[in-house]
């Protein structure tokens, strides 16, 4: 477009790229709003960097090519950076790589070049000072000159040496991230607590490094990459030993960057990890490939706003633009109300998307979110994926705006709010809708770990009004399920053994199916460490359950106002009839749990068992499990297509265990 476009014209489409680009740019950096993908955004700066460098003279000091990145976001000192934070120009297909080492060969002439490809961490740039050996300073990005200064929060960061073999001015950089088995905890948490989600990993570290309660920051999990070093304002002769060179000091490197001698390999390296990102326990959206040696990259030297020695390759993206085909309402076991968005089926990783939650009425209004709106969606991993934001400029007048609803869509009764929340509820504790949903979640593998009880089975129950409440589940026979669909005599004797068996599941995991507001996996289980027996439990006032650990007042006020409920003093009464666990199971090992004291860490996939189940296990044997590989851990059991867990165990020195002698070693007692 930009070579068939006359020079009039060209400058109206440079104009209107401009003013486009600006107001993405604040969408995306200010407002935390973004109106398109960021392979949309990437194209429109391509066609403006392809039309000026056309008419260089229509090139002005305010067009967006010519800066870096954001403005400081207010509430922080800013920071000028040593050294410019300069942005790397990107591409995304072969030929753009091709087309890079064109240049290089071109203003490097007869000179062998070799390239470092490193994985492109989907996080927040930050910059760090030492002086004497010791953390001195930390700045984000910003505009690339001047950036927000968080040396506090980034002190919480515990994978960030405080101190480092070196007396001089040391200035490192590189990425803060949040893993994604931190981001999905995080989240699941938020969830159980019946908070707003984060929408993707990037989001929740660049928040949470802006938080203004340093502790705040220290609870999110935040780690970091390093890839850039000046030891008194210079590098070491190549990135290949800067990279070195930072792992000598203490500093987090990326264990996946490779040394290639021809840019055929640095493609290969793009394709591989392609393939593998989905393994990675953190977000990557491409590789960079770099001018290895530091005398050439200063040759090379730079553009206003980029490196030329180096590139951005991204992979495919994981946003996508769809249409909101309706607003639907669901019911949760709570009488949660939570609006759902209908879409136009999109793929997006590798898989169909038909449908996003849209959380509450508030953030329905908050985003001006209408049934026949374009909008962007996102999906990180396994996360559930969301609506970003509205394309408002794509609207034609037809959309129509949501109406909040007065009674429950499923058993029509009131719909009340509580003061101060922004969920409503379903009032009628015998909503069908309510009743579904808390079977479900009574059943679910993180609770009682009823298999084979889904959601087309218990739709059946409901409907044929074999089950109304879930003590009922225990008074089903053979005969009311063989006749079901899809429910042969086996199915129907597996499905009456995991019902039986999840009578004697641990008292914690009873506590966490009850669905008590609040409470989650991780607080039934100190609930359950604490008062030994739900009994204990159901007689503990406020004033008892603050005192334990993570339980404050809101939390403690929701389980005293459960088990005051009649209609939940009749579940238990039902339930301990029925014969389950209420009371914690003494361990039958006599003397010292054989796995006392050790920390196991799990990567890649069991074949065995699940990750909840060996969890579980090595608990029961004494051990404790982690996310994350330190030197604290004792075993990294590795399963199937391990990810980087691997490669940082075997730098620290962690005995790794296959799936085969985990199994024999906690099968042991």
């Amino acid at each position: 477009m930009a070579e068939t476009l006359s020079r009039q014209a060209s400058q109206k489409r440079i104009l209107k790229l401009r003013e486009e680009i600006a107001y993405h740019e604040k969408k995306y950096y200010v407002d935390n709003d973004p109106q398109i993908s960021d392979h949309e955004f990437d194209i429109l700066v391509k066609e403006l960097e392809a039309l000026e460098a056309r008419f260089p003279d229509l090139v002005t000091p305010e067009s967006p090519t010519q800066r870096v990145g954001e403005k400081p976001v207010e509430g922080f000192p800013a920071v000028e950076h040593s050294s410019p934070m300069l942005s790397i120009d990107n591409c995304f297909e072969e030929q753009g790589l091709r087309d890079f080492e064109e240049r290089i060969r071109k203003l490097l002439p007869g000179q062998k070049i070799e390239y470092v490809a490193e994985l492109k961490i989907d996080g927040l740039s930050i910059a760090v000072i030492y002086r004497g050996g010791k953390y001195a300073q930390a700045a984000t990005r910003g505009d690339g000159i001047r950036g927000d200064e968080v040396t506090a929060n980034v002190k919480t960061i515990r994978a960030l040496p405080l101190r480092i073999p070196d007396p001089r001015e040391v200035e490192v950089r590189g990425e803060i991230y949040l893993p994604n088995e931190t981001f999905l905890r995080i989240n699941r948490e938020r969830e159980e607590r019946e908070e707003s989600l984060f929408a993707n990993p990037r989001n929740a570290a660049a928040g949470s490094i802006r938080l203004l309660d340093a502790k705040e920051v220290a609870a999110r999990g935040l780690s970091s990459f390093f890839y850039a070093l000046f030891i008194d304002s210079a590098e070491e002769n190549s990135q290949w030993e800067n990279l070195r060179k930072l792992k000598d000091l203490g500093f987090k490197i990326n264990p996946h960057s490779r040394l290639c001698s021809s840019i055929e390999e640095a493609i290969a390296f793009h394709k591989e990890w392609s393939e593998k990102r989905d393994a990675l326990d953190y977000e990557a959206d491409g590789i960079v490939v770099k001018v290895d040696s530091t005398a050439q990259r200063r040759l090379l030297g730079t553009t206003a706003k980029a490196p030329r020695w180096a590139i951005s390759f991204k992979f495919a993206a994981r946003q996508a633009t769809t249409r909101i085909n309706d607003i639907i309402i669901q019911v949760g076991r709570t009488g949660a109300l939570t609006p759902v968005a209908v879409l136009e089926p999109v793929r997006l990783s590798g898989t169909t998307i038909s449908r996003s939650t849209l959380h509450n009425e508030e953030e329905i209004r908050r985003k001006d979110i209408r049934a026949g709106d374009y909008v962007l969606i996102e999906r990180s991993g396994d996360v559930i994926p969301k609506v970003v934001s509205v394309m408002k400029e794509r609207r034609s007048g037809n959309e129509k705006k949501f109406v909040w609803p007065e009674v429950c869509p499923i058993c029509h009764s009131a719909v009340f709010k509580p003061e101060g929340e922004v969920i409503s509820r379903c009032v009628n504790p015998s909503c069908p809708a309510k009743i579904r949903e808390s079977i479900l979640h009574f059943a679910g593998r993180r609770a009682m770990d009823i298999d084979g009880l889904g959601e087309a089975i218990v739709d059946q129950f409901l409907d044929k009004k074999l089950v109304q409440s879930i003590p009922d589940l225990y008074s089903l026979r053979y005969e009311d399920l063989v006749g079901l669909e899809r429910m042969g005599p086996k199915s129907s004797r597996n499905l009456l053994g995991e019902i039986e068996a999840s009578k004697s599941r641990d008292v914690s995991r009873l506590v966490f199916a009850l669905g008590i507001r609040h409470v989650g996996e991780k607080t039934a289980q100190v609930l359950s460490d604490r008062f030994k027996s739900l009994d204990a439990l159901s007689k503990a006032s406020v004033e008892d359950l603050t005192q334990v650990e993570d339980v404050g007042p809101k939390v403690a006020e929701s389980i005293v106002f459960f088990f005051n409920q009649p209609e939940n003093k009749e579940l238990l009464s039902k339930l301990r009839h029925a014969g389950l666990t209420f009371s914690a199971v003494l361990d039958e090992i006599s003397g010292p749990r054989p796995l006392q004291g050790q920390v196991f860490v799990l990567t890649g996939a069991l074949a065995g068992m699940t990750r909840d189940e060996a969890q579980a296990r090595i608990e029961r044997l004494g051990g404790s499990v982690s996310s994350s590989v330190s030197t604290r851990t004792t075993w990294l059991v590795v399963g199937e297509s391990p990810g980087s867990k691997l490669e940082k165990a075997r730098r620290l020195g962690v005995r790794t265990i296959e799936e085969k002698e985990f199994l024999d070693l906690v099968g042991k007692a």
